[in-house]
């Protein structure tokens, strides 16, 4: 028999089929994280042109985006549990290109720093609803893959941004790649509309969803979900490392290797390419496999995966030359994204199926006001600080710094491996 999901799917036909609907909010996450790495592939003629510091950058390109994206997600997400996901999620498309192709037209620190924030409005209400509506057409032995595909927007849109940015800011200039991906995300946003259709909520689970309570009752609710804030936080300190490794990485290539801007970002590209990808589809295969026995494991996953990560991390960042470190660096791009499905399947897991845009944007709210807001900025201050001493090569020692959080979140991790099955729901 089938679930009203699939009863909705073949209702629709190929316009609402769960397959499409995966794929175009893939591809839009692909736009949101393209969007993101454009900052940091192009903060060396930025920084040149504006005459700002590292903190500054750092501060653009994490605590900005950040600030609104961080607080506007959780009511966005409350909305998103009452409201047409589809429509809140095209409306999020339309300006977070919009404030994208603004960034072009910056003249210093006050006005990037506003356009970013502007990014981050828009970008709130892209991600949350997105994990709700995977987890509401796949059910829980396939939604960790599911969420896994929807999460390759992540080194798929890096390994754009990466390589168009650089192409771009070399062939013409670091604001024509700004105002060119807001104009394309902007193309996309109507044929979103058109061909996405909201699942039946809690479909995948052919039950009910039950009462839809106000935004204050649904977070009392999540309140009592111990696993809920030790993953939030377990990911929100890996995020810290990985958002700031990843922003400053191609400006390491280029002061401590002398190497040009647009060598750094194609070689990067194909390292968060391949590296993210195997790393997502691998923890989310395993996770699927494990997973709906043993809830523990879509968190000792990831937990493994860090701690075997940060040695490989800190030989890649202090090796002597640069090809040898992009090998190197390989191996904990795709550890580190090992816990990306698992970690959301199990957010999704552990809340009402009323409740999952909401739990999605607090996940969100915790994971990038600290790992986003944090990470660029720290590393940025750190770099800042040691430049007396170390000149050029202060970023590298900086970079070093951010595996500490790796650690930090194993043990979160570790500590939610303990918990999840006492809060499991699905």
């Amino acid at each position: 028999m089938m679930g009203r999901s699939e009863q909705e799917i073949a209702r629709t036909g190929w316009i609402g089929n769960r397959y499409l609907v995966l794929g175009l909010l893939l591809l839009v996450y692909i736009f949101n994280f393209a969007d993101r790495m454009l900052l940091g592939v192009m903060a060396t003629p930025i920084k040149a042109e504006l005459h700002l510091t590292d903190v500054q950058l750092g501060l653009i390109g994490g605590t900005a985006f950040a600030l609104l994206y961080a607080t506007l997600g959780v009511p966005i997400g409350w909305l998103a549990d009452r409201r047409s996901r589809s429509w809140i999620i095209t409306a999020a498309l339309c300006i977070w290109s919009g404030f994208t192709a603004l960034c072009g037209f910056a003249t210093g620190f006050v006005t990037l720093f506003l356009a970013r924030l502007g990014v981050g409005i828009g970008e709130a209400g892209g991600v949350a609803p997105s994990y709700s509506m995977i987890a509401d057409y796949f059910g829980p032995g396939e939604r960790a893959r599911a969420l896994g595909v929807f999460s390759f927007g992540i080194p798929i849109g890096g390994a754009i941004g990466l390589a168009f940015g650089g192409v771009i800011a070399t062939t013409f200039d670091w604001r024509t790649a700004f105002i060119a991906m807001g104009i394309a995300g902007l193309l996309v946003a109507p044929f979103f509309r058109l061909l996405v259709r909201d699942p039946v909520r809690g479909g995948a689970e052919q039950g009910s969803i039950g009462e839809r309570p106000k935004l204050a009752a649904a977070i009392r609710i999540i309140a009592r979900k111990p696993a809920f804030w030790l993953i939030s936080f377990g990911s929100a300190l890996g995020s810290t490392a990985s958002y700031g490794i990843s922003f400053w990485i191609p400006s390491f290539y280029v002061r401590s290797f002398d190497m040009p801007l647009s060598q750094v970002t194609l070689l990067y590209a194909a390292i968060i390419l391949s590296g993210g990808i195997a790393g997502i589809w691998l923890g989310a295969w395993l996770g699927d496999r494990i997973g709906p026995r043993r809830p523990g494991a879509y968190l000792a996953i990831p937990m493994f995966a860090l701690l075997v990560s940060i040695p490989f991390f800190g030989l890649a960042v202090l090796a002597e030359s640069p090809m040898m470190s992009m090998g190197l660096l390989f191996i904990p791009t795709m550890l580190g994204s090992m816990g990306y499905g698992t970690v959301l399947a199990a957010v999704q897991n552990v809340v009402p199926a009323s409740l999952r845009s909401t739990a999605s944007a607090l996940f969100l709210f915790i994971n990038n006001l600290i790992g986003l807001g944090v990470g660029s900025a720290v590393l940025g201050f750190i770099s800042d600080r040691l430049a007396q001493q170390y000149g050029a090569q202060s970023l590298r020692y900086a970079l070093l710094s951010g595996a500490t959080f790796y650690l930090a979140a194993a043990i979160f991790y570790l500590m939610a491996s303990r918990r999840v099955a006492k809060d499991w729901e699905a």
